[in-house]
């Protein structure tokens, strides 16, 4: 569906996109990830056809972005950060405006600006200015102008930036239902934004692409151990006997807790062992009751941070070695 190939960009001696390469198949969306400055929106305007590449090919549907712009800008239908929206018109004139521009045929016009004002919910809005919108009514009427023509690709850059939250669960209800029918890349850096709502994540750190996976795949590849939080009642010696017995356990750390009767124990495995059932009816057979227990797993925003970060730290590295 979309091909990147060794895309770069640079601005002066600035590079903001180094020899990005990444593949979008059918039918999912994607998460774009990275930090404000990352060059998450620089690559979707090359991907839009807004930019120019500095080296590399962008393919939409087969088609080169550059060489042939009409063909692969069909396949496309892009929502910026700021909606290009004509605040003058009403949302009706606006969507037939870019209908028009879209070459829509003159016989589907209307039923598609129809669908896609049902599809967004701002049909009650249609003769309404848009300078006299809400801002998250602005970007429903940009949404819809995407969605115009019934593109392959949908291309969403921060589309929920400004929203309140009960807009942000809106638009993020009407973007998996966009993923029912179409494939969606969609640009964040809210990093709950993109677990709730992508099947696979890319992240990008200093225009380079550090990760590619699905949501459970990053958490795979970012977890070295398991950890295993519990507190029991009864004491330290008798549960120390009792971790000490299970195999798989590679290191614990326990601690009484104060006038609790109770200790608590940070437990550490191999990411394929799950000792919870085994301690289970361990602790019941020393009678020990368990008060609470708890497998933490790394959070989006943990492997976000570590991936980012290692970015960080080998380019720093790689400038301390000229």
């Amino acid at each position: 569906m979309i091909e990147v190939e060794n895309l770069v960009k640079r601005y002066g001696n600035h590079v903001a996109v180094d020899h990005l390469s990444f593949h979008v198949g059918k039918g999912q969306i994607y998460g774009f990830l990275g930090p404000n400055g990352a060059g998450k929106s620089t690559t979707m305007n090359i991907m839009t056809g807004y930019l120019a590449a500095t080296e590399g090919t962008v393919k939409i549907n087969g088609f080169d972005v550059l060489k042939q712009p009409e063909k692969a800008k069909k396949s496309i239908g892009y929502l910026p950060e700021i909606p290009p929206l004509y605040t003058d018109m009403t949302v009706y004139e606006y969507l037939k405006f870019a209908a028009e521009l879209k070459k829509i045929n003159k016989a589907e016009r209307e039923q598609q600006i129809d669908e896609v004002m049902e599809m967004t919910k701002i049909s009650n809005m249609q003769d309404r200015l848009i300078k006299n919108l809400s801002k998250g009514y602005k970007q429903r009427v940009g949404l819809a102008q995407a969605m115009l023509g019934y593109p392959e690709v949908i291309i969403l850059d921060e589309p929920t930036v400004g929203l309140d939250p009960k807009q942000i669960i809106e638009i993020r209800d009407l973007i998996k239902k966009l993923g029912e029918n179409h494939t969606v890349i969609l640009s964040s850096h809210i990093l709950s934004e993109v677990s709730a709502i992508c099947d696979h994540i890319m992240i990008i750190s200093h225009g380079k692409l550090v990760a590619s996976d699905s949501p459970e795949g990053l958490q795979k590849l970012q977890t070295s151990k398991n950890q295993l939080t519990i507190s029991v009642k009864g004491t330290e010696a008798d549960l120390k006997d009792v971790l000490s017995s299970i195999k798989g356990i590679d290191t614990y750390k326990t601690e009484v807790e104060k006038g609790k009767g109770s200790v608590e124990a940070v437990i550490e495995t191999e990411p394929s062992k799950d000792i919870r059932e085994e301690l289970f009816f361990a602790l019941a057979n020393k009678k020990m009751p368990i008060l609470s227990m708890q497998l933490t797993e790394k959070s989006l925003e943990d492997i976000f941070l570590a991936l980012t970060q290692e970015e960080k730290q080998e380019e720093e590295e790689n400038d301390s070695d000229l």
